[in-house]
């Protein structure tokens, strides 16, 4: 799992590539914490667009950032999925906790 952000505004994107299985998920959810502490953003996006691969441990990872988020009074959003990882996300309706934005945009 390679894992990159960027920060401008109080708005953190975090940048997912590789495969999110249950052997990357804690680790990756742990490394998502800490930036969430450090930055303590009021909006989080989370791009997916170098995700190869998703599993169910990916959809408890975004239930999880998104608690953290209201916690931090801020919101979470999923941008540029794609492929297995959309069709995962479908699948488990995860739209209904958190909004999946199409490429390029939070809508």
């Amino acid at each position: 799992m390679n894992i990159s952000t960027a920060y401008a505004s109080g708005r953190l994107t975090i940048y997912l590539g590789g495969e999110l299985d249950h052997h990357a998920a804690r680790e990756t959810m742990q490394s998502i914490t800490e930036l969430l502490d450090e930055y303590l953003p009021r909006e989080c996006a989370l791009d997916f667009s170098g995700l190869r691969f998703m599993d169910s441990s990916g959809v408890a990872l975004i239930v999880r950032v998104s608690r953290r988020m209201r916690e931090l009074g801020g919101r979470v959003w999923i941008e540029n999925p794609a492929g297995q990882t959309r069709r995962v996300l479908e699948a488990a309706g995860v739209e209904r906790l958190v909004q999946v934005a199409a490429i390029g945009g939070k809508t």
